[in-house]
Formats: C-alpha cells, sequence, structure tokens
C-alpha cells in the first residue's frame, strides 16, 4: 500500500526533548487532566487518555506527574479548568497549519497566537479544508517486519500503511483507531506517536532553503507557547533542505 502524508514532514519538532522536558510534562499534564475530565481517570474505559498516556511514558514524564495530573482531572486534586480550541491559518509559502491549544484564558491566547502569525509572516484564515482527520500511528522499522504490520494492521481494520525511511505510519478512519491501537499494543509494539490527526490532503512542496526556515521557525515558535498542544501543517519540505533550515 502506498501513500504521500509523510508524517515526518507534516509535525515538526526543532530541538532535542531534553532542552524542553519541563515544557513537555506541563503541556501533557495539562492534555491528561483534560482526558480526565471528560473521561474519567482509568484508562482502560478512556481510549483518549489511554493514548495520552502511551505519550506521556514515551516521553519519560515522571509518574508522580501523571498521578497528579490524573488527579487534577478527576477532582481529586484542586486544578485550573481548560477550553479546548483550535486555531488555523497560513505560514510562509502557502502552508496551511491546524493548532490544537489547551487554554485557560481564550482571550490571552487568542492574541498571543495572533501576534506569532502576524512576528512570522502569516495569517490567520480558515484551512482546515486542507486536511482531514486521520488515526495515525507510528512505529519503527526495527520492531517488524513490513509484511507481518500490513497483514496485522489490515486484519484489525486499518486502512492504510505507508513505509517511510525509519518508520511504518498506519492509517486508519478515526473510529477505528482504537482498535487498531489495541491490537498494535497487544504485539507489545512500541509506537513513537498514536494520535488521531490533522493530516494535509495536499502537502505542499518546500524547496527554497529560506521559505523552509520561516515556516520551521513560526511552528516552533507556536510550540513553545504553553497553551499550544499540537502543530500540523501542510508543509513537505525534504531532508536535505529540513537538515539546512
Amino acid at each position: 500500500m502506498s501513500g504521500h502524508s509523510r508524517w515526518s514532514k507534516v509535525k515538526h519538532y526543532k530541538g532535542g526533548i531534553d532542552a524542553k522536558r519541563g515544557q513537555i510534562f506541563a503541556k501533557l499534564g495539562k492534555h491528561i487532566s483534560v482526558a480526565c475530565k471528560h473521561g474519567g481517570g482509568d484508562p482502560g474505559f478512556n481510549p483518549r487518555l489511554r493514548t495520552i498516556l502511551m505519550q506521556a511514558r514515551a516521553a519519560s514524564m515522571p509518574v508522580e506527574n501523571i498521578e497528579r495530573a490524573i488527579k487534577k482531572g478527576t477532582g481529586e486534586l484542586p486544578g485550573v479548568s481548560y477550553e479546548e480550541m483550535t486555531y488555523e491559518g497560513y505560514a510562509p509559502g502557502g502552508v496551511a497549519l491546524i493548532i490544537d491549544l489547551l487554554t485557560d484564558n481564550k482571550n490571552r491566547t487568542a492574541a498571543e497566537i495572533r501576534a506569532i502569525f502576524t512576528k512570522h509572516g502569516g495569517n490567520m484564515a480558515a484551512a482546515k479544508h486542507l486536511f482531514h482527520r486521520k488515526g495515525q500511528i507510528i512505529i519503527p522499522k526495527e520492531q517488524i517486519a513490513e509484511d507481518d504490520l500490513m497483514t496485522l494492521a489490515l486484519d484489525a481494520g486499518a486502512e492504510d500503511m505507508v513505509t517511510h525511511d525509519d518508520t511504518y505510519e498506519i492509517l486508519t478512519d478515526p473510529p477505528q483507531f482504537e482498535t487498531v491501537h489495541k491490537v498494535v499494543e497487544a504485539k507489545s509494539l512500541k509506537p513513537v506517536s498514536a494520535e488521531i490527526a490533522w493530516l494535509p490532503l495536499n502537502p505542499v512542496a518546500i524547496t527554497d532553503g529560506a521559505t523552509a526556515k520561516s515556516i520551521l521557525n513560526m511552528i516552533e515558535a507556536l510550540e513553545d507557547h504553553e497553551d499550544v498542544q499540537n502543530v500540523y501543517s501542510s508543509a513537505d519540505i525534504p531532508d536535505e533542505i529540513m537538515d539546512d533550515a
């Protein structure tokens, strides 16, 4: 099976995890609390929480941080009430962006996100029609053979599987994501990413180094904002240009 979403170019994370570990933990904590507030603190009955906990473990988030976030979400500890928001817009080069946020101050966050767009030569405008919502599970190649994973994924109800240089990308319709994810976990496979994501319908090829740098700087600035949970982009930047950006 084939595809063109090229997940590693869709979401860009510049800088090592160690340099931003505290920021990552804070964002995961917010996400865990919100998941618990809406679906309860038992991951066995809360698929959203189960997925976030997988991401938290992959980021080496301390157990005590996770437990505290769960208790805040369930009301066992006092916590802040966060509102889920999504912003849309464009980066330089006509690259579409979708930004998922959790905020306790909608007006403040809106002004700060708009300022980031302006500073980096972007603009806020409707862009969601350029994406589709898909379950996405990324698995390193060293964990399983391609044919074995393809059979496993398709039998579980996956829509597609794409092979990249170092990873496999399983794509599902959102309602099938949890079923496929459970099958992957049952085989003791450890995804580097598993989520319901916004994927571009038509990735925008960026071949100019200066434009690529502007796009990546803007995405990095958005990701550095404390309220931003995820940034999805339609940029398709070749590795050689990515490395120089």
